[in-house]
């Protein structure tokens, strides 16, 4: 049932112009699914040209229509869950249970931005003098480019996506060429809805090629990207060059901080699924486990007995609690990672290596006795891979929790409200979860600082990057 993947330009499915492809892998089987076509220039040159007409068409709908066709787009992916599932699955590796959870969220963030339209609201400022009115306007910055990783193939582009439309921005999507069918079956549920030609593009391709003619191209106002830290640096330098706004999610290196007074249970059971959902591939995945020296040895034996009862295989197997790594290169960095730090030291407490020889399935792996010499503790690890690392008192967790260029996610596991709110307030990081994991839903800020990027891909902060303010004043003659 995996179709070879079309670009969508102005409205319609389309090879490429040269009629290249890209093959698509199943990481489950290491064979190939199917292809996806591959843009190049003249591709670009179509959809920067259908964006333009599409922008000057969807502006003009008024947000009360822009969010009806939204949320038909919302109901429509609802309708197609299991079939789409079924493709992330085979796509991209995470358990079908996953994939479904995904595309059921990316329905509610579609449907929370659909009620922004309507609320995208401006403001009267008291003038100074009689018959003087002062307006602040919102109106939609432009074309937008957008660009999606594959470890969440619909989660990272219905955000951009449906924010944007809300607003009343186009937007050409570069999609993930490891996921594309996923991906594309979010667009096709936003065509079916009765979008305007123009106001949506999809294509695939070589991601340098396309960032490098995209962002600075006079037609393009904005620019969003979900990815690497490196790769973000570059994309936001170029569009500074050009003066383009930007909306950076990068990567991030998530401390997870458990005191002596927490529910150990709770706590391990909780943070040990989270850091092996998708397989560990979440930047928002909880990484350095900092635990309280009277509770790490009780913490550690938790949590390595979760990671044991995973049930790693085909996501499309009902019994397989997490699939195999998305692509090869995934498991070479967990292999990398973990020689380096056992020749370093580190003791591995379960797994620590791949499994069989097709596909790609790794052991969910637990590290001790770790230094700070080590690759791991630097670099995202970004696989199912978590460090356990002892602590003592509370100036020594937030030293080593900020030590990192990082600041996305963060967790900590506690009982006291005095130090949950110090915690809290100490950590350098967008975003922190205490007690439980409740990142990411589609009406809170989503997005970190430092190396790990700026603005908003969730709440009321996610539309303003969408939207240019202007201030009109009027005098009456």
């Amino acid at each position: 049932m995996y179709a070879d993947v079309s670009l969508f330009i102005d409205g319609a499915w389309t090879a490429a112009a040269s009629g290249r492809t890209l093959t698509v892998m199943n990481p489950a089987t290491g064979e190939p699914l199917g292809t996806v076509a591959h843009a190049e220039r003249p591709d670009l040159d179509r959809a920067l040209a259908a964006a333009e007409k599409g922008f000057a068409v969807w502006k003009k709908v008024s947000a009360y229509e822009r969010s009806k066709v939204m949320r038909k787009a919302a109901g429509l992916i609802r309708e197609r869950v299991d079939m789409i599932a079924r493709l992330m699955t085979q796509e991209q590796g995470k358990p079908l249970v996953e994939a479904k959870g995904e595309l059921m969220a990316g329905a509610d963030v579609i449907e929370w931005f659909a009620e922004e339209a309507r609320r995208a609201y401006g403001r009267v400022i008291p003038a100074r003098a009689e018959g003087v009115y002062q307006l602040v306007i919102k109106e939609p910055v432009g074309p937008v480019a957008a660009f999606t990783p594959w470890n969440f193939p619909i989660n990272q582009a219905v955000r951009k996506i449906s924010a944007a439309l809300a607003a009343g921005c186009s937007v050409i999507l570069k999609g993930p060429e490891e996921t594309p069918a996923s991906c594309a079956e979010l667009v096709r549920a936003y065509a079916d809805a009765g979008l305007p030609p123009g106001a949506v593009q999809l294509v695939y391709g070589v991601p340098a090629e396309i960032s490098e003619y995209l962002i600075p191209h006079p037609v393009i106002k904005k620019m969003s990207f979900t990815g690497s830290t490196a790769i973000g640096k570059q994309l936001a330098a170029l569009a500074g060059l050009h003066m383009k706004r930007v909306t950076m999610e990068l990567g991030g290196h998530a401390p997870a901080i458990v005191f002596d007074d927490a529910d150990i249970d709770v706590a391990s059971k909780i943070l040990a699924t989270n850091k092996f959902r998708n397989a560990g591939q979440v930047c928002v995945s909880p990484t350095r486990f900092l635990v309280q020296e009277s509770v790490y040895e009780h913490f550690v034996d938790k949590f390595v007995a979760v990671a044991q009862a995973v049930k790693v295989g085909d996501g499309l197997d009902p019994t397989s609690t997490m699939g195999p790594l998305a692509n090869p290169r995934r498991v070479t960095a967990m292999e990398g990672f973990i020689a380096d730090a056992v020749q370093k030291g580190a003791t591995v407490k379960t797994g620590g290596k791949r499994i069989g020889n097709k596909g790609n399935f790794f052991e969910p792996t637990v590290l001790t006795d770790l230094n700070l010499g080590m690759r791991v503790m630097n670099e995202e690890p970004f696989g199912p891979l978590a460090l356990m690392v002892p602590f003592k008192h509370f100036d020594d967790v937030v030293a080593e929790a900020n030590r990192l260029p990082y600041g996305l996610a963060s967790y900590a596991y506690t009982r006291s409200a005095k130090t949950a709110n110090a915690i809290a307030a100490a950590v350098e990081a967008g975003m922190m979860s205490i007690n439980h994991h409740g990142l990411a839903l589609p009406e809170v800020p989503f997005g970190g600082i430092k190396d790990s990027g700026y603005g908003s891909e969730g709440g009321l902060e996610a539309m303003e990057a969408y939207l240019n303010t202007k201030f009109v004043t009027q005098a009456g003659l």
